[in-house]
């Protein structure tokens, strides 16, 4: 039988090593670069994290050049029954393929057609990429008693994991150029997830290169599904998963909760905020980058 003394010390070796281990996976003691990548490799995923309305209009307000090139594959995260989050990434993935499709914000490098700037489909589809919107259960509903809060927070951590790993199976459904109603969306939810168009590559995209979030609730689980997968230290997630945390423009004096949690807890490689007011806050690893919504 072993000795006290003995399961003391294994103990306190344990936990010296997991905290350790943690101390290398937090971005904020063990910054992390981008896996470096060759021209034409593997394409880029980006995740979003969209929040019931402010939080959704501010987001999509901060990236409306977003390069489709650069982020191969976007990824969109919303809290179950947000049907007004899902109708507007996909006006905003629509805007996206407008684009493409005039050759606009496109790199020097891009294909383009020798008469004009505007590209030929296949070229489009190329620089357009795709996307897919996924549904998380809500961490915590309106009026919901705090004794349940835990467990449904463990389902949105869970679901936070499987989203990481990848984006879900590819199914056939309507083009950026369609219009969808509400209740379209809820239909489509069933299986949780979106996707604008079947990919051949959909097998290339792993876990988020980068996760950009604003703020909602949703977005403190997932960041920190996204530490746990890399604190287990699973292959392929060296280099993945970078976070960046934008303060919400209406936060003049200090940070949100949810800002509180991540930067206390030093769990983003980047925090923006958008007042001086606020610079002060997180010990020095809050950035202060002016008015970014437009």
């Amino acid at each position: 039988m072993l000795s006290p003394a003995y399961l003391l010390a294994l103990t306190l070796t344990t936990l010296t090593l997991l905290f350790l281990r943690l101390l290398y996976t937090l971005p904020s003691t063990n910054p992390t670069s981008p896996t470096p990548r060759k021209r034409g490799s593997q394409p880029t995923r980006l995740l979003i994290v969209l929040g019931s309305g402010g939080h959704t209009a501010e987001m999509l307000s901060l990236l409306p050049n977003l390069p489709t090139t650069s982020y191969t594959h976007r990824t969109y995260v919303i809290s179950s029954g947000d049907a007004f989050s899902a109708l507007k990434a996909a006006e905003f993935e629509r805007h996206l393929f407008a684009r493409a499709e005039q050759g606009l914000h496109l790199p020097s490098t891009a294909i383009k057609t020798q008469n004009n700037n505007s590209l030929t489909p296949a070229e489009t589809q190329r620089a357009y990429g795709s996307y897919d919107i996924c549904v998380v259960p809500r961490a915590r509903s309106i009026h919901q008693p705090l004794l349940t809060t835990p467990l449904s927070s463990l389902r949105c951590f869970m679901r936070c994991l499987s989203i990481l790993h990848s984006p879900s199976s590819l199914t056939p459904t309507p083009s950026p150029n369609s219009s969808l109603t509400a209740t379209d969306y809820y239909l489509s939810f069933l299986p949780a997830s979106i996707f604008s168009n079947p990919s051949k590559n959909a097998t290339l995209f792993t876990y988020p290169d980068l996760i950009l979030t604003n703020g909602p609730a949703t977005a403190t689980i997932l960041i920190l599904s996204a530490v746990f997968l890399r604190f287990v230290g699973l292959r392929g997630t060296k280099g993945k998963m970078r976070s960046v945390y934008v303060e919400s423009w209406a936060r003049v004096k200090g940070l949100s909760l949810s800002g509180r949690v991540l930067v206390g807890g030093g769990l983003c490689e980047r925090v923006v905020v958008q007042w001086p007011a606020v610079k002060g806050w997180g010990l020095g690893r809050v950035e202060y980058r002016g008015c970014l919504v437009r």
